[in-house]
């Protein structure tokens, strides 16, 4: 059973309200010409703003690591490792060629400084020893990184490693490669490492290795603070960029340029063309509580319902909004024990019945069952009229 809760916001529309639009092919010839795929979306709605081939299978060569990052992310937030965890490093992970910080066998480092190294300097070596850490293997953990793109509704997604180094089947799309970065970043912290120009790890010591970042946008556009780089001989020069300006966040992916230099001038020119365009009209940040939900039987009686990432409606520029409708619908009851995390509700925004965002509402917290002891407790002030 769901109960279900509504309330209305009202703005100021003239037209253009866009749910999941996207431009006229005509609109779009002059972007991305030299790319085999590409894609812009807008990050709080996924609205697609552009595309080229952009559903097509292509190797993603270190765009791989925008999953393994994904994964990390998740487990700091769940409480299942922390930044300040010590990560040896296998045999294995030291042999990664490639992008790589020189890791040592034995060699241990925070998970703080191993992410650092994956965001920064697309360290091969770095993503093993993380797969490894939260995975037991790295076959494991692409078996993890499959069953996240698949629970994100991704079908043109396998992924066979952690890095990206090349191997037989291991695939994605630009728009694949869209929707896990709009769900990395919904973990703010991550652009306080892809974000960084340059900086240093094992600082103090004989070992002292230079960070720069293999996405020069960072430095060189304003707004840029992501997220991934790429090449290999096959998937040529790769980028996935992620800007914010005035309150509104674009993804672009570009795949298969034929050089860096255009690849970052095609991304520039889409990031350009977005942020002249469009515009968002941000309603929550990503957890807003919306809601209470009775839990059955936990530690705790009842659980807030917030949001699981941003929400905005997305127009063309200097478009308002008004008479958007807001349905809010939540499980009646919960049975303990709840996980932080757990879907349990749906926030909907909807003009004139067409649905311009639909997102899930998610537990805040974990809530325990309650001992036997204190449910005897409640039981007995019920009846003694003191609950």
């Amino acid at each position: 059973m769901r109960a279900i809760l509504a309330s209305f916001l009202c703005f100021t529309l003239v037209f253009g309200v866009m749910g999941t639009y996207t431009l006229a092919a005509e609109e779009q010839a002059n972007l991305a010409p030299d790319a085999a795929s590409a894609i812009i979306i807008e990050r709080d709605t996924g609205t697609v703003l552009f595309e080229k081939n952009s559903n097509e299978k292509l190797p993603p060569a270190s765009m791989t690591k925008i999953m393994t990052m994904l994964l990390i992310m998740e487990a700091i937030d769940m409480g299942k490792i922390s930044y300040d965890d010590k990560v040896r490093t296998s045999e294995r992970a030291a042999s990664m060629g490639g992008s790589q910080i020189f890791l040592e066998p034995g060699e241990e480092m925070t998970v703080k400084d191993m992410l650092k190294a994956i965001a920064v300097a697309s360290g091969n070596d770095a993503s093993v020893a993380m797969a490894e850490y939260i995975a037991g293997s790295e076959e494991e953990f692409a078996k993890m990184m499959n069953a996240k793109a698949k629970e994100l509704g991704l079908t043109n997604t396998n992924f066979m490693n952690s890095n990206g180094l090349p191997a037989d089947n291991h695939y994605t799309t630009s728009y694949d490669l869209a929707m896990i970065s709009k769900e990395l970043l919904k973990y703010e912290d991550i652009t306080k490492f892809t974000g960084i120009y340059e900086d240093y790890l094992r600082q103090g010591t004989e070992d002292e290795f230079w960070l720069v970042n293999t996405n020069k946008l960072v430095k060189f556009y304003p707004g840029v603070d992501g997220l991934k780089t790429g090449y290999t001989n096959e998937a040529k020069y790769c980028l996935t960029a992620t800007a914010e300006k005035n309150g509104m966040r674009i993804i672009t992916v570009i795949m298969g340029a034929p050089t860096p230099k255009e690849r970052n001038k095609q991304i520039t020119e889409m990031l350009d063309y977005s942020f002249s365009q469009f515009m968002t009209h941000q309603l929550y940040d990503r957890g807003h509580a919306l809601a209470e939900v009775k839990v059955s039987k936990g530690a705790e009686s009842k659980v807030a319902a917030v949001t699981s990432e941003p929400v905005s409606v997305l127009t063309k520029k200097g478009i308002s909004i008004e008479d958007v409708t807001e349905h809010i619908e939540v499980e009646k009851t919960l049975q303990a024990p709840v996980k932080k995390g757990d879907t349990i509700g749906t926030l909907t925004l909807e003009k004139d019945g067409d649905v311009l965002v639909e997102t899930k509402l998610i537990a805040n917290s974990d809530v325990e069952s309650a001992s036997w002891w204190m449910l005897f407790k409640r039981t007995v002030g019920k009846f003694s009229g003191r609950e």
